[in-house]
């Protein structure tokens, strides 16, 4: 036989192979695949019959495809209408002289768009001012003849107990966006722009600007502008320090750098913000900015009794927050939906570890066993928490047979398409039929969700760990299987 004539028949034989037999043929091409750890579970949506499982009941890292759980759990538990709401109080309404005295309170209630996120959410860049919120509480405070304030303004978070990170979350995480803090009282993702010019001449510092421009942190900027040097710029700030030290060497001509940080204390944070926006109105405030806070097991319960609203904001519903999770992956929204659901379940000041009771009860409805999981977080980012393929398949197998369908899968980002799919399936068109969650930390790439194959939609997870490669490679190898599977 010739090799011409072989080569023709390796397409045939694997036309006529098992899904299964295809899927080991497509790993068997990459050397980052065949080094890798592999999980895949696909079942047909309708009958719930296998059609390919591999190690599929073992535990792997899901990374973001934990907030198929968290989100799921949401939905399920607050339905898609639930609204979170935040609060400015008072002890009392301003007096003929607009005068306050007592603290202020800004009262968080979970609220994730207090932004300039675009809800419904919409392709393309964060535009706006992220302040808007902000700006628009202090308004109606002042319209409610706010003229002074003879207190602090306090930001209130405990409606949730402190917890800033859960188990799992490595130190470095916390100085950036997508390690934000966990709060009750959360502003722009409780996060800011930190972006560096290059100065006017060589020898110049550095020039920073903050978005937005709220007096907070301390910048310690020994970032010097030289010529002929290649630009490099370290960020650093020791935990529990109100300094960034910021240091490097950046060229004349340099393009810029934006980076995306974390705030360590977001009450504290909105706090100062409510308090600038206020000064801005015309308000004259004698205290300070200040936080309070509630640790998980603190009996002390808040009490507002009394006191008055001066301004309230009400968020957009539950849904559409939940698609902004998923389409993009937003860790922080997904740890507030999962202690939302505790809270909504067990009262304020409760934390984490509610919401996980509660997903274990979800699951359990959904004939989940407690043993094929382990969950630390509702966002994916713990490297401890531990799912199986065979696992996330029977939780999208419960929602796609639930009262939910439709926004659920709404909620997914779509091949192609937008969200962390947007870019994924090399312009295939057949990729706007994956309806799906991406996943990825260090060394773990992960995809589940629904595949519109013409004989019927399938469900699916694909789960790699511990794979030396580069991600895009991982990435191309599991849209390689997503295709197949839609055949």
């Amino acid at each position: 036989m010739t090799s011409r004539c072989w080569l023709l028949l390796v397409p045939i034989a694997l036309w006529a192979a098992s899904l299964e037999d295809r899927i080991n043929f497509i790993l068997s091409g990459s050397g980052a695949a065949r080094r890798a750890q592999w999980g895949i579970h696909i079942v047909d949506a309708r009958t719930g019959e296998t059609l390919c499982a591999r190690a599929s009941d073992h535990y792997f890292v899901p990374a973001s495809n934990t907030k198929l759980f968290s989100t799921a759990l949401a939905l399920s538990r607050l339905g898609p209408d639930h609204r979170f709401r935040t609060r400015i109080l008072a002890p009392h309404s301003p007096d003929a002289s607009g005068r306050v005295r007592g603290n202020l309170i800004l009262l968080g209630g979970g609220d994730p768009t207090l932004s300039a996120r675009a809800v419904p959410y919409r392709k393309g860049p964060i535009q706006g001012d992220p302040l808007a919120a902000i700006e628009e509480l202090a308004r109606h405070c002042f319209e409610h003849g706010l003229r002074v304030v003879e207190g602090d303004i306090t930001g209130d978070d405990t409606a949730y107990a402190w917890e800033p990170a859960p188990d799992g979350w490595s130190q470095d995480d916390a100085t950036w966006e997508y390690g934000a803090p966990v709060s009750a009282l959360t502003l722009n993702d409780n996060a800011f722009s930190l972006i560096l010019r290059p100065g006017a001449r060589a020898g110049d510092p550095a020039r920073v600007r903050l978005n937005p421009g709220i007096e907070y942190y301390y910048i310690d900027n020994r970032v010097r502008t030289e010529a002929g040097v290649e630009p490099r710029v370290e960020i650093e700030r020791r935990p529990g320090s109100k300094e960034l030290r910021l240091t490097g060497a950046v060229t004349p001509g340099w393009k810029g750098e934006t980076k995306i940080l974390a705030v360590d204390d977001p009450a504290l944070y909105a706090a100062a913000a409510f308090r600038q926006a206020l000064a801005r109105m015309g308000v004259r405030i004698m205290g300070q900015a200040a936080a309070r806070h509630r640790f998980a097991g603190d009996d002390e319960e808040r009490n507002y009794d009394g006191y008055v609203e001066l301004a309230s904001r009400t968020s957009p519903p539950l849904v559409e927050i939940l698609r902004i999770i998923n389409k993009v992956s937003q860790n922080l929204h997904a740890e507030l939906v999962l202690r939302e659901v505790g809270r909504a379940r067990h009262g304020d000041g409760v934390g984490r570890e509610a919401g996980l009771k509660e997903l274990e009860a979800f699951l359990s409805e959904a004939g989940i066993d407690r043993n094929e999981y382990r969950f630390e977080d509702g966002s994916g980012l713990s490297r401890l928490t531990l799912v199986t393929p065979e696992t996330v398949v029977k939780l999208l197998l419960q929602m796609y047979r639930g009262p939910h369908r439709d926004a659920w899968i709404s909620l997914m980002p779509v091949g192609g398409e937008d969200g962390t799919l947007a870019a994924r399936f090399s312009g295939n068109p057949t990729g706007r039929r994956v309806h799906a969650k991406t996943g990825s930390l260090s060394h773990v790439s992960g995809l589940s969700g629904y595949l519109d194959a013409p004989s019927g939609a399938r469900v699916f997870s694909i789960l790699v760990n511990n794979y030396r490669g580069t991600a895009d490679e991982i990435r191309a190898t599991i849209d390689k299987i997503c295709i197949e599977a839609l055949q």
